[in-house]
């Protein structure tokens, strides 16, 4: 009987250091599930030019701005969907897959290839429009930025107009944060692209970078 005793008391009492690890245990996990829970998605959805054509992956502008995210311990994860070639059509046939995964921000670099096609602008249009619609529809909290672009002169002084007010006027209409040209201090300067004189260098990208994250940090 003295035996059952005192091993109901051992039992009930414990091992105090047991039970303190236990709790640094399950505190570290709590942190750990918290940290998850807390990760946010940021997508960038675009051409060649997001997906960083003709350099490493990790010399891309949005792998760029994971770097900075991360310097800055913030709870973002960069998803790069660029894709080289891509349309606006195209976008707009590939976005549903993407939204798969849960988009907090959202950043639309499409219609540069559309402009090199001569593609018609209220075509392109009515393509961002529906991508930015499906985006809202999956995620009505996303937080939305559009990347401007321009085409070369030559294609005719109206269409070059008409195609760089489109991107302004898409961000008006549906609420989003602009980056007015993407290429800025990098389109036209031979130094900063590659041979092809379209696709920036790496350090080309340093400078996309930039341009995106003056826009970009306000949102996050």
């Amino acid at each position: 009987m003295g035996l059952f005793v005192l091993s109901l008391v051992v039992i009930s009492c414990g091992n105090p250091k047991s039970k303190n690890n236990a709790d640094k245990t399950l505190d570290s996990t709590d942190q750990k599930t918290a940290m998850a829970t807390e990760q946010k998605n940021i997508l960038f959805f675009g051409t060649s030019l997001t997906a960083g054509y003709g350099l490493d992956p990790t010399e891309a502008y949005p792998a760029l701005i994971q770097n900075r995210i991360d310097s800055l311990k913030m709870p973002y994860n960069v998803i790069n969907g660029g894709l080289s070639g891509e349309t606006s059509a195209g976008g707009k046939a590939r976005i549903d897959w993407l939204l798969k995964q849960r988009v907090d921000i959202f950043v639309l670099e499409l219609g540069a290839n559309d402009g090199l096609r001569g593609l018609p602008v209220a075509q392109t249009t009515q393509n961002l429009q529906a991508i930015i619609d499906r985006v809202k529809a999956k995620y009505p909290d996303v937080k939305m930025v559009l990347a401007g672009m321009q085409v070369p002169p030559n294609m005719g002084a109206k269409y070059a107009d008409d195609f760089k007010n489109m991107f302004p006027e898409l961000a008006k209409k549906n609420q989003m944060a602009l980056i007015p040209f993407l290429l800025d201090k990098v389109g036209g300067v031979p130094k900063l692209n590659q041979a092809d004189g379209i696709h920036p260098t790496a350090e080309g990208d340093k400078i996309l970078a930039e341009n995106v994250w003056v826009v970009l940090k306000g949102l996050l």
